[in-house]
């Protein structure tokens, strides 16, 4: 029962910063996974992957209503993405845990330094 009350808690906590945000939820829920459930990085990645379709669903669906969401830009960076995705899993399934880490740690610092310096 506490893995459930704690995913439902993490993923709430998610999609509200993926929503506000515009972050996919695993900055968020790898940590999450891995910190507070146990779980390697490798699965917290892949778990995390498959949640964000569900909430991605769901804003779009809202966001699209609002006439916010751009479909042109949409078309043409999914098909970008989902190429970079494929080859993405493939890759992080070859590298260690530890290295996976270090990149994700190093990725939030680097990004999260320049939305405080130039917002």
């Amino acid at each position: 029962m506490k893995i459930i009350l704690t995913s439902l808690i993490v993923g709430a906590c998610a999609g509200l910063l993926g929503a506000l945000c515009g972050i996919g939820g695993g900055i968020v829920m790898v940590p999450a996974f891995t910190q507070i459930l146990g779980v390697s990085h490798k699965q917290a990645i892949a778990t995390s992957l498959a949640i964000i379709i569900i909430t991605a669903v769901a804003a779009t669906a809202n966001n699209s209503k609002a006439g916010l969401v751009d479909w042109r830009i949409v078309a043409a960076a999914a098909l970008g993405a989902a190429a970079a995705a494929w080859w993405g899993s493939d890759l992080m399934q070859s590298l260690q845990s530890t290295t996976l880490t270090r990149i994700f740690g190093v990725t939030l610092l680097v990004f999260g330094a320049k939305m405080l310096i130039k917002p």
